[in-house]
């Protein structure tokens, strides 16, 4: 008789490493962390599956905190790497964890190749608007006329959109949520580690020492409600305290209208369509940006195709149907030869 071993339940506590987290107090990243323990025991992926893999920076110190496989490699290369461990072990959930500087500069090339290959990683940026770990220098991500260490008299560096550069190197899944809100930012999580292929989630975290209170905006409850807008597929644009403000296009450009003003129906709202073949409509919304219209949280774009490792995986299939499995001792030893004396 065989005998059968039931799978543990695991928990939040079974993903806590024995590790001291070591970020400054009130950092944006233990929000982060904790919701990222607490989503892992739910996806029914045994811990030894799971890996996280991390460039350099504040938060790339995540693969400590986490009971789970993990390394800690170097800056900007973290998807290059997880690339490498998907393809090698396709049944493993991997996740990249990485901030703006990391992910954006030095990385960007890496970034948007994982991007575009639609590889089943999970990539969770991180985004202070400034290089923490180095203490205060401006970042990809930086606003336009930031002083910093590196920039004193202001940067003149037009900030990236990491929404928009991934939609724009073809991302199948692309989000964005904050530190600040909790229930919000773990939707959104799960929405991603249930995607196949490459997810891509930017989460606004507020670094508290280097740039507190750059995200306060959209995300201090006194305010928000009229500074972000909270998209949800197939519904109208709409937001503010009231739910009375909405997204209206006027020929081809936005602009923010009260409903029941002037003839204003819901019905004239933009309706939000994350399930789009053409990334045009989630590139729209990317352009978003306070004061003058509200910032978008919340899925932009989740399209189904297929994954770089299925098609992979395949591609050694067919070769090895066709050609058998290969000798590699034979193939150093084919074709030309040159004998050098």
């Amino acid at each position: 008789m065989t005998s059968m071993t039931a799978t543990p339940t695991l928990t939040k506590k079974d993903f806590e490493s024995d590790q001291d987290v070591r970020w400054c107090p009130g950092c944006g990243d233990y929000a982060v962390l904790a919701q990222m323990q607490k989503l892992m025991p739910t996806l029914g992926i045994p811990r030894e599956n799971f890996a996280f893999i991390s460039g350099i920076g504040c938060s790339s110190r995540f693969p400590y905190y986490m009971e789970t496989y993990g390394m800690h490699s170097i800056h900007g290369r973290a998807p290059a790497i997880a690339t490498g461990l998907k393809l090698a072990r396709p049944e493993l959930s991997v996740w990249v964890v990485t901030g703006d500087g990391d992910a954006l500069a030095i990385g960007g090339n890496h970034f948007i190749h994982a991007m575009r290959r639609n590889i089943g990683l999970k990539i969770i940026l991180l985004n202070n608007r400034i290089y923490g770990l180095t203490k205060g220098q401006y970042s990809p991500t930086s606003e336009l006329g930031k002083k910093t260490k590196t920039t004193p008299l202001g940067s003149i560096d037009r900030p990236f959109s990491p929404v928009a550069v991934a939609l724009g190197a073809g991302a199948t899944f692309v989000a964005r949520t904050t530190d600040a809100d909790q229930a919000h930012m773990g939707s959104v999580l799960k929405r991603a580690a249930e995607h196949e292929g490459t997810a891509f989630v930017e989460i606004f975290q507020n670094c508290i020492v280097f740039n507190d209170g750059a995200f306060a905006a959209i995300t201090d409850k006194s305010v928000r409600d009229d500074a972000r807008l909270l998209l949800e597929h197939g519904k109208p644009l709409v937001f503010g305290k009231n739910k009375d403000k909405g997204i209206r296009l006027r020929g081809l450009e936005p602009e923010v209208v009260t409903i029941g003003e002037d003839g204003v129906s819901v019905s004239d709202l933009v309706v939000h369509d994350e399930a789009s073949e053409h990334s045009g409509a989630a590139f729209f919304l990317s352009q978003f940006d306070a004061p003058r219209l509200p910032v978008p949280l919340g899925v932009f774009r989740a399209v189904s195709t297929p994954t770089y490792e299925g098609m992979n995986t395949q591609l050694h299939a067919d070769a090895r149907a066709s050609r058998g499995r290969g000798d590699l001792a034979a193939l150093f030893n084919s074709g030309d030869l040159w004998t050098i004396t």
